[in-house]
């Protein structure tokens, strides 16, 4: 059997996976349902709503739960992994989203008086409470319906 066959078997990771893949998809039917344009960017790209980093760990940590126990170690150990990632997407991506606004804002300001070369900053790259905990509940149900 290959890498990929035994990967494929793994229904923890395929888990993950699909609880990405639902959340990115999601993210670009929601942007078209609000901006009436298809973003395929939004397939690869970060931020929006729901969090796929959120759904992905929170898919890990409920897969381990049912399948582990959710007195294991590992459930423990998967649990807190999401906690850190979700912390981090709704608290210093979203704090660096904000600071990007910010100096595009001056660079658009400065631009107006003399010429600049610069590339505006990714400005979408945090989610807010909300797109977490959408994510959350995506990741948990789409473990509860594969594992």
């Amino acid at each position: 059997m290959n890498f990929f066959n035994k990967v494929s078997d793994n229904k923890v990771l395929m888990t993950c996976f699909t609880a990405w893949l639902v959340a990115q998809i999601l993210k670009i039917m929601l942007t078209y349902y609000s901006s009436k344009k298809i973003d395929i960017t939004r397939f690869v790209g970060s931020g929006g709503m729901p969090s796929s980093h959120t759904s992905f760990v929170m898919a890990l940590s409920t897969a381990v739960g049912k399948l582990h126990g959710w007195d294991s170690s590992i459930f423990a150990i998967a649990l807190a992994f999401a906690f850190v990632v979700m912390y981090d997407a709704a608290g210093v991506r979203r704090a660096a989203g904000y600071q990007a606004r910010i100096l595009n804002i001056i660079i658009e300001d400065l631009a107006h008086n003399k010429h600049l070369e610069n590339e505006k900053l990714k400005e979408l790259i945090g989610h807010t409470p909300k797109e977490v905990l959408a994510g959350a509940v995506l990741g948990i149900f789409i473990a509860n319906i594969m594992i």
